[in-house]
């Protein structure tokens, strides 16, 4: 019968009391059978859910820019967005009810662009209606107008990110995912129910898609820190309508 050499039954011996450890939570998975997943990662896998939440909340804040896209309900009402947002303004697409329009905010000066259909249904007067006039115009938002307080939001960086990177209740990881090739550590509130986040385990620990709890949207993050153009449309493009814009 062939001697195993003393080497080769220490290390065997070291490995199995790696396993034994790795059993009882003190978590040396390699040489197990498997890998560590946050090996090579920006290492926030390894925190506990509040403080991966408080990481991926101060990342965002940070950032100079993002894309955010998908949809978020709200007062019984469901937005899809397609926004592009930074702190001095923001663009993008908002389709509710089946009507598209494009919000473009530069500074505190809020735009509001849509069809002749849109603004006439807002009218309330059918084809006599608003829409003749501003029809594809950029329709200047004043800022005591309702539609000023109730779309201003969505092409407010600080104020959009603010409310929806929070999880509500009892927070806790829930594993090791995967978004568009980018891998990801997810955290929960109240396991799932209060909503849940998927935070990049690549570069900075910024939140790639949200579930908002209670069916109230889902939203994928993207284009982090990438700058884009705001600039006010031409004057032949725009339209002051007055103190007040027809209901929307």
């Amino acid at each position: 019968m062939t001697a195993i050499p003393r080497g080769r039954t220490g290390r065997a011996a070291r490995v199995t009391a790696l396993c034994a450890l790795a059993v009882t939570g003190v978590a040396v998975l390699t040489g197990c059978g498997g890998e560590d997943p946050d090996a090579g990662t920006n290492g926030v896998g390894k925190l506990p859910a509040a403080e991966i939440q408080a990481k991926t909340r101060a990342a965002a804040s940070s950032a100079s820019a993002v894309r955010l896209s998908g949809t978020v309900v709200t007062s019984g009402r469901t937005y899809a967005l397609d926004m592009q947002l930074k702190a001095d303004g923001g663009t993008g697409s908002v389709t509710s009810k089946g009507a598209t329009f494009k919000l473009l905010r530069v500074g505190r000066q809020l735009y509001l662009k849509a069809d002749a259909d849109f603004w006439n249904q807002a009218d309330g007067k059918g084809g006599d209606g608003a829409g003749a006039t501003l029809d594809g115009k950029y329709v200047k938002v004043p800022q005591a107008d309702p539609a000023y307080r109730k779309f201003s939001g969505f092409t407010d960086k600080d104020v959009l990110l603010d409310g929806l990177l929070t999880l509500h209740g009892t927070l806790a990881t829930d594993g090791h995912h995967d978004d568009a090739g980018t891998p990801t550590i997810r955290i929960t509130g109240d396991k799932g129910s209060g909503g849940s986040l998927d935070v990049s385990l690549e570069g900075t620990p910024y939140p790639l898609r949200l579930v908002r709890g209670g069916g109230a949207g889902t939203l994928s993050f993207s284009e982090w820190g990438k700058d884009f153009a705001v600039a006010e449309p031409a004057k032949g493009e725009t339209v002051d309508y007055g103190k007040q814009l027809p209901t929307s």
